[in-house]
Order: structure tokens, then C-alpha cells, then sequence
């Protein structure tokens, strides 16, 4: 927990949460914004999140950790540098949001295998639909998502949707609407 609590005053101290009249990726109005990659592309940031995640990665059996780009490819290579370092091996996959157009022509990047059992991971969670279109190419690519993740959970409906859809779902942090900040459970 310790590293989780690290993280919420480091939130606090680059100014990750910022309050006014936002429009966010899933369309959603909000009066307050989470700039994950305030955290994310930040050593310390990176390294707290990684902490986090790799007890929940690896208790759910997962063998690899996917995202979509942009918001989860930091947080995919922090996992896989700092589980190095502690004598695991979680690789990092990301997913595109289209095939790419030239070499290989992947949708998702890095070493996937069929048959995998992946955590999924983004920065923050709204309505979950960045989420939800990793998990579902990591499906369609016959592996099994056995956790989802985020670093913010908005409590606006994406986490719960993920829950009723079967998976288990963990977030370092929670907002309420007003943009009060926790540290999750």
C-alpha cells in the first residue's frame, strides 16, 4: 500500500488532477481531468505504478501485460522493465487502435502468443471503451484476459461494465465525481 499512497501524493505534487471544464476521449463532460501521463512518463511515477500492478499481474496468473497506445504504452514498459528487475518476466504487448499499414502489419505489438493469459491494462477508465477494444483483440487473438487494470478508476461506469462482463477488474486509484482522489479498496 505504501506504494500506492506514494503515487496519490505524487498526483498531487505534478498536478496530475486538474479541475474545470473538460471534454474527455470517451466523449464525456467532466469537471476535472486526470493526466495519467503526468505519472506515467515520470520515473518515480512510473516506478510506483509498476509496483502496483506486477502483485495483481502476478497473482492473476497473467503472463503478459497488453494496452492501448497511447495511454497504457508507458505503463506497459514499466511493467516489463521493473518485473525484470525483480527476477519475473511479464512482456509488454500494445495495441493499436488499427492494423498497421507497412511491416508486419500487427495490430498488436510485441511477443504475443496464442493461448497467453494477459492483464489489460490503461491509464484511467471512464467508460472503459479503450479497454475494451484491447481486450477484445487480445481475444481475438486466442489468449485470455485474466485481469484488468487502471491507474484511475473514474467510478463512471467503465469498471463496473468490466465486472459485469466477467473480468476482474483492480485500480490503483478512484474518483468520485467531483474529482476527489483514493487510493482503491
Amino acid at each position: 500500500m505504501k506504494f500506492a499512497e506514494r503515487l496519490l501524493s505524487l498526483a498531487k505534487e505534478k498536478g496530475a488532477l486538474l479541475y474545470g471544464d473538460f471534454q474527455l476521449s470517451s466523449g464525456v463532460k467532466s469537471n476535472y481531468y486526470f493526466d495519467g501521463r503526468l505519472l506515467t512518463l515520470e520515473p518515480e511515477g512510473a516506478y510506483l505504478i509498476a509496483k502496483c500492478f506486477i502483485p495483481a499481474i502476478t497473482e492473476s496468473g497473467a503472463e503478459a501485460i497488453a494496452g492501448p497506445t497511447l495511454g497504457a504504452d508507458p505503463i506497459v514498459a514499466s511493467v516489463a522493465a521493473i518485473s525484470h528487475m525483480e527476477g519475473l518476466s511479464i512482456p509488454g504487448l500494445i495495441v493499436r487502435k488499427e492494423t498497421k499499414g507497412h511491416g508486419g502489419k500487427r495490430l498488436i505489438e510485441g511477443p504475443l502468443k496464442k493461448g497467453m493469459k494477459v492483464a489489460v491494462v490503461d491509464d484511467t477508465c471512464t467508460t472503459g471503451a479503450s479497454l475494451f477494444h484491447a481486450v477484445k483483440e487480445v481475444e481475438k487473438e486466442g489468449c485470455e484476459v485474466v485481469k484488468v487494470l487502471s491507474v484511475m478508476d473514474r467510478m463512471a461506469g467503465g469498471s463496473d461494465e468490466c465486472v459485469r462482463r466477467g473480468y476482474d477488474f483492480y485500480s490503483i486509484l478512484v474518483a468520485d465525481e467531483a474529482g476527489n482522489v483514493k487510493i482503491s479498496g
